[in-house]
């Protein structure tokens, strides 16, 4: 997770993704997904955002509003109101049975330094799955989009026609 951190840091990352994966089946049963805009960026960096546009997730805002400045006591609410609703999606999110495993997937820049024992995925998306948006937060810095995509119980191990 050091090199998590230091592309943070370094306002190297997009995006991160958590995926929760059945052990037995190897299928992906919960997908956390938060975007992360920075928001100063070179001229370079911002150039090539808008260059990029078109691979921007299609349920995150089309045109975010500049950064806002907010007091450290309304980014901490805005937090805890995230937390709040991720512990409140256990009343709509499948139960988790059987050995479940997890990826963290991280959506780097191109220039970015990648360790050796670090590989490239796909997006592991679930097919037909659930999305629910879930609150956002942003500071003077940078803003954060959440979002979980799940399977309905109904539909696991099962085929669709």
């Amino acid at each position: 997770m050091s090199q998590l951190n230091k592309w943070m840091l370094g306002g190297k990352i997009s995006k991160l993704v958590i995926v929760i994966t059945d052990k037995d089946t190897g299928e992906h049963v919960e997908r956390w997904q938060f975007d992360v805009e920075i928001f100063k960026q070179s001229k370079n960096k911002a150039a090539k955002a808008a260059a990029d546009n078109e691979n921007a997730n299609p349920g995150a805002q089309a045109s975010n509003p500049g950064p806002v400045e907010k007091s450290e006591k309304e980014i901490q609410d805005e937090i805890q109101a995230i937390f709040r609703q991720i512990t409140a999606s256990v009343t709509f999110l499948p139960m988790l049975d059987g050995n479940c495993t997890f990826n963290v997937l991280v959506y780097a820049d191109a220039d970015s330094e990648v360790p050796l024992e670090w590989g490239d995925s796909d997006a592991k998306e679930i097919e037909n799955g659930e999305k629910v948006q879930l609150r956002s937060f942003s500071t003077s810095n940078h803003r954060v989009d959440t979002m979980v995509s799940y399977r309905q119980l109904h539909k696991l191990g099962q085929s669709e026609q």
